[in-house]
């Protein structure tokens, strides 16, 4: 818990196939996807979480028992600290005990810190020389050889690319809970619910 999820984001632009987009918690799983399993009345698989004394946890509703774990071991391990250091600890940000859980705290100020670093691509060369390479490689990595029962090779990005379109054309899936949830802020608030049934 010390450490959090501290999250990496990096978006590379392509010509004409999707961005390659890499939004990823240094734990195993973010913990943004355990409140979705929670809110869905499924379970987390094992190895998402372990709770304090060690042991598989698999009920999101039990998520405040215990830690999410990180991403390759030693290495999830090192590259969450490095991660925090640089977003938290160098902005004056919160880090280690002093970080808000704002899934518990709703209240006080949490006093998240990031750490953005903005390439432009046309300080190597130029940018539609780059965005051909990466449609290149990304086409590529699709064209690889495919192990035994694997229909498609994804690059990061590329699968949210897609489920933005769909969600577009045919709406955003809203799990029970979460429209129940939006449902009363809605009569709360006195505006229309996004259901009216």
């Amino acid at each position: 818990m010390l450490l959090s999820t501290n999250p990496i984001a990096v978006a590379v632009p392509a010509g004409e196939e999707h961005p390659v987009v890499l939004d990823m918690a240094t734990s195993v799983a973010a913990y943004g996807k355990v409140k979705a399993k929670a809110a869905r009345g499924e379970a987390m698989p094992e190895g998402w979480m372990i709770d304090r004394e060690g042991r598989p946890l698999t009920d999101p509703r039990r998520a405040a028992e215990g830690f999410l774990l990180p991403i390759g071991g030693y290495k999830g391990y090192g590259l969450a600290l490095v991660v925090g250091l640089l977003a938290g600890t160098l902005n004056g940000a919160a880090m280690g005990r002093d970080v808000i859980d704002f899934n518990q705290d709703f209240s006080s100020a949490t006093n998240t810190g990031q750490a953005i670093l903005a390439i432009d691509p046309r300080a190597f060369g130029g940018l539609a020389e780059f965005k051909a390479a990466v449609d290149k490689l990304v086409r590529s990595l699709r064209a690889a050889e495919r192990m035994p029962g694997v229909e498609r090779i994804w690059y990061p990005g590329e699968q949210s690319a897609e489920r933005i379109a769909a969600h577009r054309r045919d709406g955003i899936p809203i799990a029970g809970a979460v429209m129940g949830t939006l449902d009363r802020v809605a009569e709360e608030l006195d505006i229309t619910p996004l259901r009216t049934n």
